[in-house]
């Protein structure tokens, strides 16, 4: 792409960006005017069109396209998780909660002798 190019692509970047934003101001702007007027049913669609239609001009721009290949890609990446089976899950729950008890034992116990020797050398009683 020449420098040209990039420069035309990069203004037309700004003016999509405005227009999405000056869409979804306007979604904010009349879901407040018309809070009284129109029921919300058809507020809530007129805001989900005007939203997609934002996201629609917002996806157009050089940003919004690599947005658009990112969460292709993470959608991919996701598919290719090999996620545990009910059994292995309730294993390392099983297995976490028994560390956990034994690491609170271990410094519940070691809490213990640390009073009892401060104590000794403090001269405090407990």
């Amino acid at each position: 792409m020449g420098v040209e190019a990039e420069n035309q692509t990069n203004s037309l970047d700004g003016l999509k960006w405005t227009v999405s934003f000056a869409i979804l101001a306007a979604i904010v702007a009349g879901n407040i005017y018309f809070a009284e007027q129109i029921s919300i049913l058809w507020r809530a669609v007129a805001i989900v069109v005007g939203v997609g239609a934002a996201l629609f001009v917002a996806g157009q721009t050089a940003k919004g396209q690599d947005a658009l290949v990112f969460a292709k890609d993470s959608r991919t990446e996701v598919r290719k998780v090999v996620w545990p089976t009910r059994q292995e899950t309730l294993q390392t729950t099983v297995i976490v909660i028994i560390a956990t008890l034994i690491m609170s034992l271990i410094l519940w116990g070691l809490d213990g002798i640390m009073v009892r020797v401060v104590a000794f050398l403090t001269g405090l009683e407990l």
